[in-house]
Parts: structure tokens; sequence; C-alpha cells
């Protein structure tokens, strides 16, 4: 191939295939047989925790001399497919952590920051990003926590709503404003540890997918965070807010390409298993193109979330085809998971067979780290901007 030809966008280098496949002999043998007690429980096996982090997946893009392993957004999204196809709620708990907590501290955190706390993120500690609020979901920045300035700390008054790993986390990005007058000009970022005086995890959410991914409310109550702990500059939490999001959409991507993987190759299995009329129902040509359009819807997705990472690798513009990429992935993970509980008839709507629980986790999809209607309203606005 000549040097000036592009590869193939699915060609990995032998460094990302060799960390694939040790994600994906994790997910089954450590992963897998833990999945079902976890989703009775809607609760992570704390086992499970420090095996994450002995295997890197918890500090991927953190520099090694930070003690991460020096990866980069590409084998994030690895890492979130392959746990994806065997359990979403794990997958989300690493993606967090990689795409929305440590990828912010790495381009907004101060050098204080980054060496107090990324060592500790690649070590043991686990991180949350707290944007939305009861009354702020769509309209992420209608933020009505406050933050004052009282000699060397910010004071916090508020509450935060669905905050992905706030059971488990030790450190949390969390949003407020510090002038409401100055809309979202005011908004700033501020790292809070659990232990801070003020602060409170509150409900975690009985969901109907990721069950085991807790989801929970952060109460803030006069909380002191020091003014040290400021992530960027005082009144630019808006732009560090965005930045990550846009981020963590190809993350959320990565998530329902692997939940319609897991799927889909069960499904795939089960077709040959399940006989009807005197042979298997892979056999009916109906059969045969559900599945072929599955399987192509997939790989396009698959093509759209690779790219996406890509170009933010590449240090490339991409918030378009990330927003692409986070709309486009998850609907087709809610197209993919009910085509396949369907062919697994009566037995796919059991708990007994894994399509049902693809088909509830993919559900969020559309949901978080943006819905699919604001998606749209990026990507509208950005090609008409354009023309």
């Amino acid at each position: 191939m000549s040097e000036h030809t592009a590869g193939p966008l699915t060609h990995l280098t032998e460094e990302e295939q060799l960390f694939r496949e040790t994600v994906r002999d994790f997910a089954e043998h450590e992963l897998r047989p833990r999945v079902a007690a976890m989703e009775r429980a809607a609760a992570l096996d704390q086992a499970l925790l420090p095996k994450l982090f002995e295997l890197g997946l918890m500090g991927i893009e953190i520099p090694e001399a930070r003690g991460g392993a020096g990866g980069n957004l590409m084998m994030s999204v690895l890492a979130v497919e392959e746990l994806s196809a065997v359990d979403a709620s794990t997958a989300i708990f690493v993606d967090v952590q990689n795409t929305l907590v440590n990828a912010l501290l790495i381009k907004w955190g101060s050098q204080d920051v980054q060496n107090r706390y990324l060592p500790r993120l690649a070590a043991n500690t686990v991180g949350a990003y707290a944007l939305s609020e009861p009354g702020s979901g769509s309209d992420a920045f209608g933020l009505s926590t406050r933050a004052v300035r009282r000699g060397d700390c910010w004071i916090l008054d508020g509450r935060k709503l669905w905050i992905t790993n706030g059971a488990e986390a030790g450190l949390y990005v969390i949003f407020a404003t510090v002038d409401p007058a100055a809309g979202y000009k005011g908004i700033t970022a501020f790292a809070v540890e659990r232990g801070f005086t003020g602060f409170a995890v509150g409900k975690k959410e009985d969901k109907l997918g990721i069950r085991a991914s807790s989801t929970t409310e952060l109460i803030l109550d006069r909380c002191e965070v020091p003014v040290a702990n400021v992530i960027g500059a005082v009144g630019t939490g808006y732009k560090v807010a965005i930045e990550t999001l846009n981020t963590g959409r190809i993350g959320i991507g990565a998530q329902m390409i692997g939940v319609a993987r897991g799927a889909l190759s069960a499904a795939l299995q089960y077709v040959h298993e399940r006989h009807q009329f005197g042979k298997p129902i892979a056999e009916f040509q109906a059969v045969q193109f559900q599945l072929a359009q599955a399987a192509t819807e997939l790989e396009a997705a698959r093509l759209m979330v690779y790219n996406a990472a890509r170009l933010e690798d590449a240090g490339e513009s991409y918030t378009k085809q990330a927003a692409m990429a986070k709309l486009f992935a998850s609907q087709v993970a809610e197209r993919v998971t009910s085509l396949c509980v369907e062919l697994f008839g009566g037995y796919g709507y059991t708990k007994e067979y894994p399509v049902e629980k693809f088909y509830r986790d993919a559900k969020i999809g559309t949901i978080y780290e943006g819905t699919s209607n604001m998606q749209l309203h990026t990507i509208a606005k950005l090609i008409l901007g354009n023309r």
C-alpha cells in the first residue's frame, strides 16, 4: 500500500488489536459470569471494580507518567464496545470515567488538579460528571446550582440528578453558576471530592435498563470547594461541558454498537437452534433478510463511531460526526435489539435469555448525553450553517 493511501477505517494498529482482544477476553471470563447477579442486585459487583483498574480500563487516556495507559479515544471506544457486547452497565461505568472525567481533566484541568487527581483516577478512584439537574435536562445550561466565593473556597448549593457512577465515585466534576445574570457565561466547573463538607449522595434511581449502573442524585448543602479545584477559568464551564459531551457522545455510540452486536450475536446463534415447520428458522428467507439488514446497519453505525473517534484523535473537527454517530448508533441499537427479541419468539421476552436485557439497555442511548432531538438540532445547525 502506498504511504499516501489511507488504510481501512476499521484497521487497527497492533497495539489497538492487542488491547481489544484483552478487553474481549476480560468481558467473557470476568464480566459475563457476573452479569445476571448484577442485574438482579441492580449494582455492580464490587469485586469487579479493582479488576477494571488493574487492567487499565479506568485510565485509558491518562498519560503513563500519571499512572494511566497512555492510550487514545479509539482505545476507549474499543473497550466500551467490547464491554457493552456483554454488559452495558459495566461499559458505561468505564465510559464515563474515560470520556467525561479523565478527558475533561486532561484538557481543562490545571497542572495542580491533574497532578492531584489523574493518578488517583487511574489507580483506584471512580469519577462522575454532574451537569444535569431536576429542572434542566436538554436545557443543560439552565442551572440552578449556585457557587459563591468565600475566601479560599467556593460554596456550592443545589442538587444534581441522573448522575452516572454517583454511588461509586470518589471525585465529581460539578457544574454550577457563579452569576445567574450572566447566563451560560456564569457557569463554572469544579472538582468535588466525596468527603468535602456539605456534599452528599442522594437517591439512587430504579431504572428500566443499565440497571447495574448507578444513577443518583447529588446534594450540595453549602459544600466547600477549594479555589484550587476550579476546572478551567471561572465562567468557562459551558465550553468545558459542551466540548466534553461532544467526545462523550462517541463513547455512547460505542456503547450502542456493542449492545446491538451482543444481541445480534445471540440471535445469530439462536436462529440455527430454533426449528419451525421442520427446519431451523435461519433457513427462512424472511429471517435471513432481517438479519442481513440488521448486520448492515450495525456495520454502518460502527464505521460512523470509529470515524468520529479517529477524527478526535487526529485533532480534527468532529462535533457533527460525533452527533451523527451517537444519533444513528442509538437508533440502530433500538431496531436491532427489538428484532432480536422477536426472533427469539416468546423466549425473547423472558429473562432466561439475554436479548431482553440488551433491548432494555438500548433505550438509554437515545436519551443520555443529549437526546436524539438534541443531536438532530446540532447536526442541522452545523449543516445549515455551512451552506
